[in-house]
């Protein structure tokens, strides 16, 4: 394993980090790995500290009920402290701070490429021959194929396993529409684009949801033109969360953001945004602000996971006291183009595990990933501690609704999610049939498997973002959300489009794209 980088590169993070300000509460670390407990939720020399994605939900500190749980399905003491996720700023930020501190988490979820200079750097542990070995259960659950695939893109060139992949059998994003609001105006659901527009111009201005406020927002998303792909799917543009991806256009793996597709898109998207038929603050919006907007009961129609929607449901009913129909949006084309909502199999990655040549605390991580592949007890990592996150109905466990303020991140370990088959996802939103609950857990039952009519897998799906190594500035989309964000909102005329088209070329573009193309060459010869 190589080390000799590792000091460059916490250098350099260490430096990047500094450069944001510090952080309200944020510790650096002491840089001898000791766990604090003010940090680590006063976690032991024994147990392992878990980082992952954390949408307000309580620490899960030594000894808890989450801590215990997992210790029983797991056989190891697992804590995770409170790190803010914010779209993923503001842990990467945290994290950052703990990489420069060489005190990082034992088992972390990477952000935004940082895995690939750490792994070059010798600071995250090899498992190519330990998860065959000693997490059979994770091994035998993801397709070989996508093995191969996260050891094509391992960025040394070894063919190497640094990261557990996130892996999505099905499609998963797609948009939504309150179908109750359709009804209450004697509306069809919309098929082409025009019976589109013309459904957000009755939502804006007709009073869908009978409040008598003209208070409805048609549509929108979030900042940097997130989660919109009821729009940019429309214009057969491959979309994840927001960001462009590669596809298929004129023949050859292109950049999606910099296609004619995506040109048309923009324009019309300006017309909607000045017609006011998009939130006005759709390109401010952070995840809290546009959720509270959707819970509230004052959006027609969003992009986000259908399979989740009984949360929407729930919440927009104890805010307003309507149960809503939430119904999937029907994929639209555009006059010229085939509309999709993309699926995406690869997803990123799950877990990388920090480098450590302790033997004992390597088979604790062991442990740990083999039961996160068990799927034998995914139903239990799934229910959670009982009277937490769930409760007992009629004999069995079912899920509660998620209240973060009062339950331990349960997401910690969530393979059902990210080891994901439809079949298993249907099973997990059966089991929350209660008498309650039927109205909007079956919505979501339905949701799901509706939207796979309307998904389309993109040929760049596992590209890795070491592409973006030397140009991190095209890796994070600035240009792009730059010209995308004045465009839509009119600061722009759609002529700057092309302006943007050369300056991605010009700074790094051109050398992305070679990247790019070798790649899937290389997966599809």
């Amino acid at each position: 394993m190589k080390r000799k980088s590792v000091k460059a590169l916490i250098c350099a993070v260490m430096a990047a980090t500094l450069a944001l300000g510090a952080l309200s509460g944020c510790g650096t670390g002491s840089g001898t790995g000791e766990k604090k407990a003010s940090e680590n939720g006063d976690a032991s020399d024994e147990d392992l500290e878990v980082w992952t994605t954390n949408n307000g939900f309580l620490a899960i500190e030594h000894g808890s009920e989450t801590y215990n749980l997992f210790k029983e399905l797991t056989g190891v003491g697992i804590v995770q402290p409170y790190v803010e996720w914010n779209g993923g700023e503001t842990y990467k930020e945290q994290l950052n701070y703990r990489i420069a501190a060489n005190d990082m988490p034992d088992m972390f979820t990477p952000v935004d490429g940082m895995e690939t200079d750490l792994i070059e750097s010798g600071a995250l542990l090899d498992l190519t021959d330990l998860l065959p070995e000693k997490a059979p259960h994770l091994w035998e659950s993801i397709p070989q194929e996508v093995w191969d695939a996260v050891k094509a893109n391992d960025p040394t060139g070894n063919n190497r396993i640094y990261t557990i992949p996130t892996v999505i059998s099905y499609g998963r994003n797609g948009a939504m529409i309150r179908k109750d609001w359709l009804d209450n105006l004697g509306l069809d659901m919309p098929t082409t684009q025009e019976e589109f527009v013309e459904v957000l111009r009755a939502f804006k201005n007709n009073d869908p949801n009978g409040n008598g406020v003209a208070d409805e927002i048609p549509t929108g998303g979030r900042e940097e033109a997130k989660w919109m792909g009821q729009l940019f799917g429309q214009y057969g543009i491959a979309m994840w969360e927001g960001a462009p991806q590669w596809d298929i256009y004129d023949g050859e793996l292109t950049y999606s953001a910099v296609t004619q597709n995506m040109k048309d898109c923009l324009e019309w998207m300006s017309e909607l945004y000045k017609e006011g038929l998009m939130d006005p603050e759709t390109l401010l919006n952070d995840k809290a602000a546009w959720d509270g907007k959707i819970n509230s009961g004052v959006v027609g129609i969003w992009e986000h996971i259908p399979q989740e929607c009984y949360n929407y449901a729930e919440n927009i009913y104890n805010a307003t006291g309507v149960q809503p129909e939430i119904a999937i949006l029907p994929a639209i084309s555009a006059p010229g183009y085939e509309g999709f909502y993309t699926e995406r199999q690869m997803n990123g990655s799950t877990f990388v595990v920090a480098n450590t040549d302790d033997e004992a605390k390597i088979d604790k991580i062991m442990a740990v990933l083999d039961a996160y592949g068990n799927k034998d007890l995914w139903m239990d990592f799934y229910n959670g501690v009982e009277g937490m996150h769930s409760e007992e109905v009629d004999g069995k466990l079912v899920r509660l609704p998620d209240d973060p303020a009062t339950m331990e991140n349960i997401y910690a370990l969530s393979p059902y999610n990210n080891i994901a088959d439809l079949d298993f996802q249907v099973e997990l939103l059966s089991s929350q049939l209660t008498p309650e609950r039927e109205w909007s857990v079956s919505q979501a039952i339905t949701n799901v498997q509706d939207l796979q009519n309307y998904v389309k897998t993109y040929a760049g799906d596992g590209l890795p973002d070491s592409i973006y190594a030397d140009y991190p500035d095209i890796g994070n989309r600035t240009l792009y959300v730059e010209y995308a964000t004045k465009i839509i909102t009119g600061e722009y005329s759609i002529d700057k489009f092309d302006e943007f088209v050369d300056r991605w070329y010009e700074s790094g573009g051109e050398e992305v794209t070679k990247l790019a193309r070798e790649w899937y060459a290389n997966k599809t010869k």
